[in-house]
């Protein structure tokens, strides 16, 4: 038996129904160039084969003890998901604006297959995550460069101590944090294609200017400035993201997102120590090349991206790519799938600006205030060893070029064990107590350091160092979490930048927890440090994690007892938007 999708009476017909077709209803058409086309016949396509079960991941435990193994997957059987818009009482309440950007590739009828589909993702990996990776190790190479700068004394060259050192990093991070909001409203205005490489290459300018640095005042405004302009970009990198991937999809490609800053902080310690060898060069110190060096890498970077980064996926043809990354099929299927996943994705389009009733309907959504509160503190505990590593590390006797070269084995590890704990989280299907993991790791390594003697041993100092620094970062997971929880395009564009201005607000805690009379253990630090850690693991986690379970019972209560009938009404009637909706879910 075959359902019809309705067809909303303010709607344009879809190219791809076959509506105005000289045809009857009853051909079919193939909307295929591949091997292995799908046939589908227009406004009579069955919704028996669609596919109901979640992705199910690779599981360690079932390869380890060599249990039974998956079946394989059928590449040519169909890939599509049941959605809302298969049902056709509630599909026209989920149908996208007019104004979206891809409605002239959507066809809730289309069809794909397991081959297409793949292959699909694999040219948006390669295309889209790639270069969006290489743009954020542009932010991380020009954001961590005054940490290399450190073990060129580039303090005792400005005439600066520990606590300028602190108030720099809390006036970058404020500036950082101030700048959130405005970078997304322009981000949505002039859409993150436009706004992101203009980012890159204002900062980038910045960056090249600290060569000029006289002292406090110059070094001070130059963290001000770098802070505002780089405000912001990362929770514009995610929404642009979030264009092209689901929700399943999107928290490994955001472990691969952070992964990249790793890789980009081990190529800057090898920038680092050849450049920094420069000190004498023109009579100027090896730090002041440092930054020029960096800024012009990034700068050109900020301009390439101007031409790698198309405004959606069916946007990607322009006069330096007549052809394209994708063809018609590849667009549907792009578009199809996406807001199958997430209907909420078609709310608005890519240039549309963020209403003053938007943002305050944001700013209110209660519901995501527990994950603004882990942003805050989740971060703290390994925030003040890893600013002051290189520091500690000059002052137990490693030379400049040893230091840089000794933060690269934790900065590996770190690579390693981000992308185990995504995995272990898209495994099990948590977020909350995988996401506590990061947390329950650093504590004994505090411990430790905290009860360390006066004058430790320098290879232990830095093993344990290194050993506390190599944690699971979870802040990918937990960036996908509040994505996912966000549940519509404006409310998501607005809360990723709430809870990023949350993290930053948590970084300029972390600068200032490690004082210089508490030089050069930072037993009170670390004091401190430890007891955040243990209400993180113990109290917080576990609390946000019963909320959200808590919340999805009651709405399931209700939900579930509802009639189709009863739920179309509702959809038709309610003034309930994106997470406020009954038949929404929160992730933990």
């Amino acid at each position: 038996m075959t359902t019809t999708v309705p067809m909303p009476q303010d709607r344009k017909p879809l190219p791809y129904s076959r509506q105005n077709s000289k045809t009857s209803t009853s051909s079919t058409s193939s909307l295929s160039d591949s091997k292995h086309p799908v046939r589908v016949q227009a406004n009579q396509v069955s919704t028996d084969n669609l596919v109901d079960e979640e992705p199910t991941p690779f599981r360690w435990t079932s390869y380890l003890l060599k249990r039974k193994r998956p079946t394989p997957i059928d590449l040519d059987a169909v890939a599509t998901r049941r959605s809302v818009y298969d049902d056709p009482v509630i599909a026209e309440h989920y149908w996208p604006n007019s104004d979206y950007e891809n409605l002239h590739r959507f066809d809730p009828n289309a069809r794909w297959t397991n081959r297409e589909e793949k292959a699909l993702v694999r040219i948006i990996d390669w295309k889209v995550m790639l270069w969006a990776a290489v743009s954020f190790s542009a932010l991380n190479l020009d954001r961590g460069n005054l940490t290399q700068a450190n073990t060129d004394n580039i303090l005792g060259d400005l005439g600066m101590n520990t606590n300028d050192y602190n108030l720099g990093n809390t006036v970058f991070r404020l500036a950082f944090l101030s700048a959130e909001l405005p970078s997304q409203l322009l981000s949505k205005r002039l859409g993150p294609d436009v706004w992101i490489p203009t980012q890159i290459c204002a900062w980038s300018i910045v960056t090249m200017a600290q060569f000029f640095l006289t002292g406090r005042p110059s070094f001070l405004a130059c963290r001000a400035v770098l802070g505002f302009l780089q405000g912001g970009f990362i929770p514009d990198l995610i929404l642009y993201l979030s264009y092209f991937y689901t929700k399943n999809e999107l928290p490994l490609r955001l472990a691969l997102f952070w992964m990249s800053s790793n890789v980009c902080t081990i190529i800057g310690s090898f920038i680092a120590f050849g450049v920094l060898r420069m000190r004498g060069v023109l009579g100027r110190e090896g730090w002041r090349w440092l930054f020029l060096v960096e800024g012009l890498i990034t700068l050109l970077i900020g301009i390439a991206t101007f031409f790698k980064m198309p405004p959606s996926p069916t946007q990607t043809k322009t006069w330096f790519r007549p052809k394209g990354w994708f063809t018609e099929r590849q667009e549907v299927i792009a578009v199809s799938r996406v807001l199958r996943d997430d209907p909420s994705k078609g709310d608005m389009h890519n240039r549309q600006a963020l209403t003053p009733k938007l943002l305050w309907n944001a700013l209110l959504d209660y519901d995501l205030w527990p994950l603004y509160i882990i942003g805050l503190l989740f971060s703290i505990p390994g925030s003040p060893p890893a600013q002051y590593l290189t520091l500690s590390l000059r002052g137990l006797g490693f030379n400049t070029f040893e230091t840089n070269l000794l933060t690269i084995p934790s900065s590996v590890a770190t690579i390693i064990t981000m992308w185990l704990i995504t995995v272990l989280s898209e495994t099990v299907n948590d977020r909350s107590y995988v996401a506590m993991l990061e947390n329950l790791w650093i504590l004994p390594f505090l411990i430790a350091l905290r009860t360390l003697p006066d004058k430790p041993n320098p290879w232990i100092f830095y093993g344990l160092a290194s050993g506390l620094l190599s944690f699971p970062y979870t802040h990918p997971i937990q960036v996908a979490w509040c994505s996912r929880n966000a549940g519509g395009v404006a409310s998501r564009t607005v809360n990723a930048s709430l809870y990023n201005m949350f993290v930053q607000a948590s970084s300029i805690i972390a600068a200032n927890i490690y004082r210089k009379d508490d030089a050069p253990m930072y037993r009170r630090g670390n004091s401190v440090l430890i007891a955040i850690c243990a209400f993180n693991c113990f109290l917080l986690y576990p609390s946000v994690k019963a909320y959200y379970v808590w919340k999805n019972k009651r709405r399931a209560n209700i939900w579930d007892a509802m009639t189709s009938e009863e739920k179309a009404t509702y959809l038709e009637t309610t003034t309930d938007k994106g997470n406020r909706r009954l038949d929404f879910r929160f992730a933990h």
